[in-house]
């Protein structure tokens, strides 16, 4: 599962006690065709509940291949593929069970469902835990040998490579297996997190542009920040931030569990750090992370600058962190019906060739995705790929332009499931988050790339500078001041610290006044946003959206200057799954995520564009 966290819309309007309020409407009044197709998956419950019931026999045909792994490669063979089919079998339960969830995450029965495959996933990690250290028990020339004498076994050579790389990390068969049994124990802080910041908190009402009392919610804020009236802006960003004050204790006590569990981890598997054991999966030096921190820490002076620029273009005497969202350009409003973002995406991602527009028009034809915010959904967006079904996508439309370029983004991420599912064996099908972020980001920029080409009326192409900006600030800036939080959270915990809400809030604050400058009030409210940040229970996820961003950019422009060429390289690209590292995948695609230029690049480009826009901004007050 991959996805980007874009809030998202509002439907409906109601009238109550004499005050107009706006609700989200129930899921049955969504049309079928704006729904997601989740009976491709299973046709009923029914359905699903039999094949849990077929995965159990499964995972006792596992047990007696125990012990036996060295004694002829077809018995190899044939334990790895049962692995296989184990391995499909129960991620396509537990996305159909997780996405009933999300459908409505207040919904008790689907929360079962998901707590049921969950008990279920550990169960099955357990009962396959001693494949890697008994394969690797074997002597490197018998495995070699076994290899040789089974052709079937080439489609596995990645995964052999690549565990004896990890050799000095798998542990006993005991100890793999007591691990993988504590895996649904693990995954109490996000479930926590979830469940507190989309269940059970409740925001207060406040009144829109129009004056009308509008219940806040996670999803609603995303539009109330990027209100043309300041009084909006603060009122949402005060309410939301004060209500998770009022939790903020459990906050630290959830993300400090989480923090511990992934060095309780590294320390269990020798790693020096869980920062280590996290980018040493998908061999990663860490040295791409620090030299993604020391690249954009060292340029952040176009930042500081854009800050000054917003802050003089909306004609306050000082920026708040709630008038970071606003828009500059009061005069264009860009929207587009579901149907009209579709539109303009497939014309954006032209330069991607014939084959991969017919297979984005079958996607978004064929029930991929799930288009409207409707009562108890969960917030944000995701692409989900599922194993011999197809990928599904998750929306919570607006008509907004930010809600196409969400929409381009997790296509992105869908269209590379569907080729790598397509393309590769299961067993190396799965794609790693560092090449998941290029594909959906290369979408963004050729959408942006498209609406700048085509738009030259200086208002319009001003509010798409504003919107390229912005995305930057989010993807490349903010996504780094998250990284480093990140790094430096896991840094203090590992040296004893208690992460205390103070400490947190402390830390988010510094790391706020150091990325946007002296040019902006650093309000208290601010504090408390790493609380409201699901991603910090991915385990080092975010800095691969500015390593993607930084990527997407030169393939992008690859994309549009050199034609076919480009294109094929880019569709084997998506092809590949996770035949191999990503760092070698993403070389061979153009691109070199091991230097720094590819971040330079990026900021180099920001700087240019930020100058256009000063540009257009003075010629407009003339």
């Amino acid at each position: 599962m991959v996805g980007a966290m874009i809030l998202a819309p509002v439907y409906g309007r109601s009238e109550a006690s004499g005050t107009n309020t706006t609700s989200l409407p129930d899921r049955s009044q969504i049309p079928s065709e704006a729904k997601w197709h989740l009976d491709d998956m299973y046709p009923s419950l029914a359905a699903w509940q039999q094949d849990v019931d077929n995965l159990k026999p499964l995972l006792e045909q596992a047990a007696a291949y125990r012990g036996t792994l060295s004694s002829s490669p077809q018995q190899l063979l044939n334990c790895l593929q049962l692995r296989d089919e184990i391995g499909q079998r129960s991620g396509k339960l537990f996305a159909y069970a997780r996405m009933q969830r999300d459908e409505n995450t207040a919904d008790n029965n689907a929360q079962a469902l998901t707590g049921k495959m969950e008990g279920l996933l550990a169960e099955s990690s357990a009962a396959l835990s001693f494949i890697d250290p008994e394969i690797l028990s074997i002597p490197d020339a018998a495995l070699q040998s076994l290899r040789n004498q089974e052709t079937q076994l080439a489609r596995y050579d990645f995964y052999f490579d690549n565990l004896l790389r990890q050799k000095q990390h798998v542990l006993s068969p005991q100890e793999e297996a007591l691990l993988a049994r504590s895996a649904e124990i693990a995954q109490a802080p996000e479930t926590i997190f979830n469940m507190l910041a989309h269940a059970d908190m409740t925001f207060p009402p406040i009144k829109d542009e129009k004056g009308h009392l509008t219940q806040l919610s996670e999803g609603r804020y995303s539009l109330f920040i990027r209100s043309p009236q300041r009084e909006v802006r603060q009122k949402a960003f005060t309410g939301l931030f004060d209500t998770y004050r009022q939790y903020r204790n459990t906050f630290a006590a959830t993300l400090n569990s989480n923090v511990k569990k992934n060095i309780f981890y590294a320390d269990s598997r020798h790693y020096p750090s869980a920062r280590a054991a996290s980018l040493f999966n998908d061999n990663i030096p860490l040295s791409v992370y620090d030299n993604l921190i020391d690249t954009v820490t060292n340029n952040l002076a176009p930042l500081h600058r854009y800050v000054n620029i917003k802050g003089r273009a909306l004609g306050v005497e000082q920026m708040h962190m709630y008038d970071l969202y606003a828009p500059l350009v009061s005069d264009v409003s860009l929207h587009y019906s579901y149907a009209e973002g579709r539109k303009l995406v497939q014309q954006a991602l032209f330069p991607l060739g014939d084959a991969y527009g017919t297979a984005l028009s079958h996607g978004l034809d064929s029930g991929w995705v799930d288009v409207y915010e409707t009562k108890g959904k969960q917030t944000g967006a995701y692409s989900w790929g599922v194993y011999g079904v197809h990928p599904y996508v998750l929306l919570n439309y607006q008509e907004r332009y930010e809600d196409v370029s969400t929409l381009a983004h997790e296509m992105g991420h869908a269209l590379h499931s569907y080729y790598s599912n397509d393309r590769q064996p299961f067993a190396t099908s799965s794609y790693t988050t560092f090449c998941a972020e290029v594909a959906s980001t290369t979408n963004e920029i050729l959408l942006l790339e498209h609406m700048l080409a085509t738009n030259k009326d200086p208002k319009v192409r001003l509010y798409l500078l504003n919107q390229y900006l912005e995305q930057v600030r989010t993807t490349v800036y903010r996504q780094t001041l998250f990284a480093e939080f990140e790094k430096e959270i896991h840094e203090k915990s590992q040296t004893g610290e208690t992460l205390t809400a103070d400490l947190l809030s402390s830390i988010w604050r510094q790391l706020n006044i150091k990325y946007y400058g002296q040019n902006i009030v650093v309000d208290k409210e601010i504090d408390m946003e790493w609380a409201r940040i699901p991603h910090f229970y991915y385990n080092f996820y975010v800095y691969q959206y500015v390593t993607g961003y930084s990527a997407a950019t030169a393939l992008a422009e690859g994309l549009r200057t050199q034609g076919p060429e480009a294109q094929k390289r880019y569709l084997a690209f998506l092809s590949s799954g996770g035949s191999d590292y990503p760092i070698t995948l993403l070389r061979n695609a153009g691109v070199d995520m091991s230097a720094p230029q590819p971040i330079e690049l990026t900021l180099k480009k920001f700087a240019e564009r930020l100058d256009e826009f000063e540009m257009l901004l003075a010629a407009e007050k003339k």
